[in-house]
């Protein structure tokens, strides 16, 4: 569904796009969390499974890989199709990928499920760069993406201590299924967002004359600034 600007730049209204806002934020929060709860649990599932530390550096780079092979595919989708269910989607995912790691009983099964992890969180960066240029007007859209990005470095954060910390007085297994649970409440809350179609990002030039993004027009917008 394609929604009227509210006359002020925004997608929708201000209430609600700091809503969805609010929503992206938290995905890419507990994204960070489900992505490096394991780093502070090496030591755990190394003497657990007698695993190698080479092992353990898989478990954290196969997230990375799955995104790195599927970044771009999963990006396309999420043009073509439809960006809130494709987010609510992976975001799915990638929580109940890592609820499994709780019932995996071997070093290739947990490899497998970090594996999945990584493949719900691939088009997540940039389904949700797309979601708040379009939900924000241009004079804000820099200061929404500063305050998004600081989810990552805050999520990380959270996965490593929360991580140390059920491990040491529940165990190393059952830090994944509880940080997996408020992500999955978040996904499922974000499904029901609204959809929109692509946002038009034409400019306007100072000779009053619109402007597409295309590469065709590069040169005649230096020429016109």
């Amino acid at each position: 569904m394609n929604q009227p600007d509210d006359g002020q730049g925004y997608l929708f209204s201000k209430g609600y796009s700091n809503y969805v806002f609010i929503l992206l934020f938290l995905l890419y929060m507990f994204d960070y969390i489900d992505r490096m709860v394991v780093t502070s649990m090496f030591t755990s599932i190394e003497r657990d499974w007698g695993i190698t530390h080479t092992q353990s550096g898989l478990l954290v780079s196969a997230v990375y890989w799955a995104i790195v092979i599927l970044s771009f595919p999963v990006s396309l989708l999420i043009d073509r199709w439809s960006r809130t269910k494709t987010i609510g989607v992976m975001a799915i995912i990638w929580s109940l990928a890592t609820a499994l790691c709780a019932l995996t009983g071997n070093f290739v099964q947990l490899f497998m499920a970090r594996l999945l992890i990584g493949i719900g969180e691939a088009g997540y960066a940039p389904g949700g760069s797309a979601m708040i240029s379009g939900l924000y007007p241009l004079d804000r859209r820099a200061k929404m993406m500063g305050i998004w990005n600081a989810s990552i470095p805050l999520g990380s954060a959270i996965g490593v201590l929360l991580g140390g910390v059920i491990a040491e007085s529940l165990g190393w297994k059952h830090a994944f299924g509880l940080v997996a649970l408020p992500g999955l409440i978040v996904a499922v809350l974000f499904l029901f967002v609204k959809d929109y179609k692509t946002v038009d990002l034409s400019i306007v030039d100072k000779t009053s004359s619109k402007i597409k993004m295309e590469k065709l027009f590069i040169p005649h917008i230096y020429y016109h600034l």
